[in-house]
C-alpha cells in the first residue's frame, strides 16, 4: 500500500499465547489512540506524546495483570515508528527492532532491551556469542510487566530510497543482519521481501511469532511529502 505519513507498530506479546495476544493488541490500540493527530506538533511535543502513549499502554496492561489471574505475567514489546515528510521518530521497549537500509547497507537503529545485549554492552559477550546464548530470549524491559516503563526514543532523517524494517525477534532471531540485507537488496517489491523473510525464518526453525513491517521511501518531493510503500 502507498502512504504519505503514518504510524507503524510492531508489538510481540508474551505470557502465554492467549495473554500475549491480549497484551500486544492492547498496546497497539492504546498507543494509536493516544497519539491522535500530531502533524502540527514540534519534535519535542511529538516525542513527549509518544513517550506518554507507550507509558499509558504499559499502565493499562499492568493493571489488567493485577485483576485477571490468567493474565499474570503478560506483556509485550513495542516498536513504534511515526513517519513524517523527511524524518522518522521511533519509540521502543523490548527486543523488537527497527532497521534502515541506506546505500545498500542495513543499519540497526534501536538497541535491544535484553540480557544478552547488556552483556555485549559490558564486553562480556561478543555479538556472535549473543546470538546463540541460552538466555537470548530474556528481555529486561517490556510493556506491561511493571508499573512503570521507560521507552527509548530515536529521531532520524529519511532519504529517498531508504527502506525501514520493523521486526519482532521471531525474524531477527532466525535471520542474521546480513541475510536480511541480502533479501532487501534483491529483486522484487516490499511484499515479496516480506514473504521471503518469513519463509526463510520458518525454514531455519520459526521458533517464535514473526511480525514485520517494511516501508520503502520512494520519493521526497519539494514540499517535504513522503511517498512510501509499506507492507507488513
Amino acid at each position: 500500500m502507498r502512504v504519505d505519513r503514518g504510524v507503524f507498530i510492531v508489538a510481540d506479546g508474551m505470557g502465554g499465547h492467549a495473554a500475549g495476544e491480549v497484551a500486544s493488541e492492547m498496546a497497539v490500540q492504546i498507543i494509536d489512540d493516544q497519539l491522535g493527530a500530531f502533524r502540527e506538533l514540534s519534535d519535542a511535543e511529538i516525542a513527549a506524546r509518544l513517550f506518554s502513549a507507550i507509558q499509558s499502554a504499559n499502565g493499562a496492561i499492568f493493571r489488567r495483570t493485577l485483576v485477571e489471574e490468567e493474565k499474570r505475567g503478560m506483556g509485550t514489546t513495542a516498536t513504534v515508528m511515526l513517519l513524517f515528510p523527511s524524518r522518522y521518530l521511533i519509540g521502543q521497549v523490548g527486543d523488537s527492532r527497527a532497521y534502515v537500509l541506506r546505500n545498500k547497507r542495513l543499519h540497526q537503529i534501536t538497541r535491544d532491551h535484553s540480557y544478552v545485549q547488556e552483556q555485549v554492552d559490558a564486553g562480556l559477550l561478543t555479538p556472535e556469542q549473543a546470538r546463540t546464548h541460552p538466555y537470548g530470549n530474556v528481555i529486561t524491559r517490556c510493556v506491561g510487566s511493571n508499573e512503570e516503563v521507560v521507552p527509548d526514543i530515536y529521531f532520524g532523517a529519511l532519504e529517498e530510497g531508504d527502506i525501514v524494517l520493523l521486526a519482532s525477534d521471531g525474524l531477527t532471531g532466525m535471520l542474521e543482519d546480513h541475510q536480511l540485507e541480502q533479501i532487501l537488496l534483491g529483486e522484487g517489491e516490499p511484499e515479496q521481501w516480506v514473504q521471503e523473510m518469513i519463509n526463510d525464518a520458518n525454514r531455519r526453525g520459526g521458533l517464535d511469532n514473526i511480525t514485520l513491517i517494511l516501508v520503502r521511501i520512494d520519493s521526497l518531493d519539494n514540499s517535504g511529502k513522503n511517498n512510501g510503500t509499506g507492507d507488513g
